[in-house]
């Protein structure tokens, strides 16, 4: 009885060993992952999470959820095949609708969050067992996005921002390039779907991010250039006369003085002194004549006097 015994349960080893080592295969064999940077809410409240764990938020959803989310990569649907939109229900994309994580669907201001620039470039640390090909779509909830209000397709864009098949497992991780939108402040959330090709299943999940406020005016105002100030008056009058004074080819029409007004005394000097390279005018001459004559005939009649 005792070798029966033995070998009944050695048989039973035999048949139940291959079984077991299907079923322990089947878990790993699968495409788990999910983002850890941008922090992911299943994994921020994980008991891998850290001190994120322990936040308010994340109290509140393993509360909801009735259980901790220890299984953080494995938030999956089968055979969806792009059908995201119908498949998953509106107010349930944080959960992809599986009861088993309902806590992350809590409409809530406070979950664990990255901050991000918008308009600059992004590495998604996407943590993963095991390689499978696939194609990750990654969407920004849409400008005016209120995060106090259950999270819906309508948030979301039509077309991911960003999209990379077939990335390299590196590392325990792909490391997923993508630039950001410009446009985006506050609160958002980075919703990510990774469609497997290898596998039948496709991974959903949210990350709460958070952008700076616009700037109200340009870091860098631009320095206005000091206007150039026009002339007063009497510079342009003293311009315009020396302009008019300057020699020209032809010869010019003398243009007599304006006369002074009474309100104003007259500063025109007496006389003046001719340059050295100034002819006398034809005023002069004539005056220097007539003198020449009144002098001649002056000493001429006084001779004729002497000599009565």
């Amino acid at each position: 009885m005792p070798r029966m015994t033995a070998y009944r349960t050695v048989l039973t080893a035999t048949v139940a060993a291959p079984l077991l080592l299907t079923v322990w295969a089947a878990g790993p064999a699968q495409a788990h992952g999910a983002p850890t940077d941008p922090v992911s809410r299943a994994y921020a409240c994980s008991p891998e999470g850290g001190e994120r764990a322990g936040t308010a938020a994340c109290r509140a959803a393993v509360a909801a959820n009735g259980s901790s989310f220890a299984a953080w990569d494995n938030l999956r649907i089968a055979n969806v095949k792009g059908r995201d939109r119908q498949t998953v229900p509106d107010g349930e994309l944080c959960s992809g609708g599986l009861p088993a994580y309902k806590g992350l669907d809590l409409t809530r201001t406070d979950w664990p969050s990255t901050r991000l620039t918008p308009g600059a470039s992004m590495t998604m640390t996407y943590a993963s067992t095991i390689p499978h090909t696939g194609t990750f779509k990654m969407f920004l909830t849409k400008p005016g996005y209120d995060p106090s209000k259950p999270l819906t397709w309508s948030d979301l864009p039509s077309q991911p921002f960003a999209e990379v098949k077939d990335p390299a497992l590196t590392g325990g991780a792909y490391r997923l390039p993508a630039k950001l939108p410009a446009d985006r402040t506050g609160r958002h959330v980075l919703y990510t779907i990774w469609q497997n090709s290898s596998t039948p299943d496709t991974y959903y999940s949210c990350s709460d991010v958070v952008f700076p406020a616009a700037a109200k005016g340009n870091a860098k105002e631009k320095t206005k250039e000091p206007s150039t100030p026009s002339p007063s008056p009497s510079v342009a009058a003293g311009a315009k006369a020396s302009a008019s004074a300057s020699p020209s080819a032809e010869p010019r029409t003398a243009t007599p003085a304006p006369t002074p007004s009474k309100a104003s005394p007259d500063t025109t000097p007496v006389a003046s002194t001719p340059t050295a390279d100034s002819g006398p005018s034809a005023p002069l001459v004539a005056g220097g004549a007539a003198a020449v004559l009144v002098i001649t005939g002056g000493a001429a009649l006084a001779l004729r006097l002497r000599r009565r």
